[in-house]
């Protein structure tokens, strides 16, 4: 079936008519038929844009790769035929009156085509839907705030007697802590939802020591009092994951998902995004391999997947990027999985690296529709890893529950320090998991513990029963990352914070009268379940913690500073005395060597938040200012 061609009005130039009777008759015109095909492989081309030049008449072809130009003057014409991810052909052909030319393409794979990808993508969109408008410009306001946070509701305390079991899915995002520097670094107070604290203790890299034996990652636990809450304890449970140097990674089948619509048109976005890939392909292997697909007003295929030593190749795909039109991020998501099942690596690095504000507007745009289409796709073995750019219009909530659900990790680029970090420094963690599917359950001891809250991690939260349920999905725990998970824990005999007033039970043991135990020395026990990345059943590791409180690492002291920025940035009911002078101080103690200077940087954000008096300006929903 033959598709309407096109008489776009950038490209239309008006036919030579002459008028009937006196003014004289029509021009004779003819026509031109063919198809075009991929020459390795003979396919058929959908959506190819064939163009007769001078005549203003163009087409896109069919599913069997078929077009057909009518109302052609007879004469001779340049035929151009144009499509995403070949390299574009054309030739002179003579046009007869009153008959048909034929004229076939078989077209070459190239790095880029010789338009704007996000023109091609948006021109081919709006063919489909018939659609015979110029190309607006990539003008787009940027005058307003609409960044969206997902709402957090913090975590409270929980009596032991009726809640002994703490279960929750890992989560190694560490997109809050860049995102809430972003705010800080500009004179502002980040908004409340904007700070997942779990996020910004695991940004830095903590020191657990080597992991040996049949499991990829090894648990530790350390045992302090709460700095914001003496007679409290504060419990530091620890998971490292082994660490694989680059030239070690299996192969890698990269598939870069990017958006190039109309909102990523700002020197922090796609020109960032584009410096930032760029230190990814340098850290390439000949056994590596990348493709890229875009997306605006329909997906694309920019780059088919290419040896990752072709790095000419790739980086002038990236280079030729341009930003404009509107976002089809569903209809991208599903080309990117798609490109990255028909180059399937087994025992490789299978993944998508979406980069983007978020601003999914076209297509599958609600978050629960494009929250399926993502679990769909990750049965296919294929991980998912986000990284969000800009300001203003950042849609981090959309982007946290992508990755969260497509076995992936989600970060939040502001700079190309934090590129390299993301990128460079960390590439094993971030392309290549060894663990998914993690689950913490910590069961406490009712002769120890009167209460206790696990400290951020608010949606991470499992059903207790979920822990053993291996149908359910959860985090995942890439090469050399560390996890941290903090727990404020109120010992026995002590006054639980929110302790609702209730009658005591008739047939259960009193709070005030703890159960004898058998395991006096022990606090908690922790268990883990994970399966290996291409595994369907679950592995378990446990161990006891005691209670018993040392002398803390710096690592722990640092830990604890980090969170308790973390809670005053929130506004938390349990920051209890905390300040930010102190935790400046606990962030120096626990600062140490601090190779990189992240730690120096956290205590300087510290500083400007106290020295702005940031934590004294309140925010409207939106994040700005009131």
């Amino acid at each position: 079936m033959r598709t309407n061609f096109l008489r776009t009005a950038w490209m239309l130039i008006p036919l030579a008519l002459a008028g009937a009777g006196a003014a004289g008759a029509q021009t004779a015109t003819g026509a031109i038929a063919g198809t075009v095909t991929a020459a390795t492989s003979g396919q058929a081309l959908e959506g190819a844009e064939v163009t007769a030049e001078g005549a203003g008449i163009a087409e896109l072809t069919d599913a069997a790769g078929r077009y057909v130009l009518e109302g052609v003057p007879a004469g001779e014409h340049i035929l151009k035929v144009r499509i995403v991810g070949y390299a574009p052909q054309e030739r002179q052909v003579t046009v007869t009156a009153g008959r048909t030319t034929v004229a076939d393409f078989a077209m070459q794979v190239s790095d880029v085509s010789d338009a704007p990808v996000w023109m091609l993508v948006d021109w081919q969109a709006n063919v489909r839907a018939g659609v015979s408008t110029p190309f607006a410009g990539a003008a787009w306001a940027r005058d307003f705030n609409t960044e969206s946070y997902a709402h957090i509701d913090e975590n409270d305390f929980k009596l032991v007697s009726a809640s002994p079991l703490s279960t929750f899915s890992i989560d190694v995002d560490r997109a809050s802590y860049a995102n809430v520097r972003r705010f800080i670094q500009d004179g502002e107070r980040p908004p409340v939802d904007a700070v997942r604290i779990e996020e910004m203790i695991n940004y830095f890299p903590y020191e657990w020591g080597d992991v040996a034996g049949e499991h990829p990652f090894a648990v530790a636990a350390e045992v302090w009092e709460a700095p914001w809450k003496r007679e409290h304890r504060l419990v530091r449970i620890g998971l490292h994951a082994r660490s694989i140097d680059t030239d070690d990674l299996p192969p890698g089948n990269l598939v870069f998902l990017l958006d190039v619509s109309g909102s990523m048109d700002h020197p922090d976005k796609l020109p960032l995004l584009k410096k930032a890939f760029t230190l990814l392909v340098d850290q390439l292997r000949p056994e590596d391999r990348v493709a890229i697909v875009v997306y605006a007003g329909a997906a694309g295929l920019v780059l088919p997947s290419t040896p990752g030593d072709r790095r000419g190749e790739i980086l002038a795909a990236l280079e030729r990027l341009e930003a404009g039109g509107s976002t089809a991020g569903g209809a991208g998501l599903k080309l990117a999985y798609e490109t990255a099942r028909e180059h399937f690596v087994d025992g490789g690095n299978n993944r998508v690296i979406l980069a983007t504000d978020g601003d999914f507007n076209v297509g599958a745009s609600s978050d629960g529709e494009m929250v399926r289409l993502i679990e769909k796709e990750r049965e296919s073995g294929v991980f998912l890893t986000v990284l969000g750019f800009g300001t203003g219009n950042l849609k981090d909530s959309k982007m946290e529950q992508i990755a969260d659900h497509g076995n992936g990790n989600f970060h939040y680029v502001d700079g190309l320090l934090e590129a390299r970090k993301v990128l460079v420094e960390e590439m094993g963690g971030t392309l290549l998991t060894l663990a998914k599917d993690v689950k913490l359950q910590i069961e406490f001891n009712p002769a120890r513990v009167a209460g206790y809250r696990l400290i951020g991690y608010e949606n991470r939260l499992l059903a207790d029963e979920d822990f053993n349920d291996d149908t359910k999905d959860a985090g995942e725990l890439g090469a050399g990352h560390t996890v941290t998970a903090l727990y404020e824990v109120v010992p026995a005999g002590s006054a639980v914070p929110g302790d609702p007033d209730v009658d005591a039970l008739r047939y259960q043991p009193q709070a005030d009268d703890p159960p004898p135990s058998d395991f006096e020395g022990e606090m908690l026990y922790v268990k883990v379940r994970y399966k290996d990345p291409g595994g369907s059943k679950s592995k378990l590791l446990e161990r006891a913690v005691a209670d018993r409180s040392a002398t803390p690492s710096t690592d722990f002291r640092f830990a604890a500073a980090v969170a308790g920025f973390g809670m005053l940035l929130r506004d938390s009911d349990h920051a209890g005395i905390l300040t930010l002078d102190d935790v400046v101080t606990l962030a120096e103690e626990g600062k140490g060597d601090d190779p990189r200077g992240y730690r120096g940087e956290f205590i300087r954000l510290v500083e400007a938040t106290r020295d702005l008096r940031l934590l004294n300006a309140e925010t409207d929903e939106s994040g700005g200012l009131r």
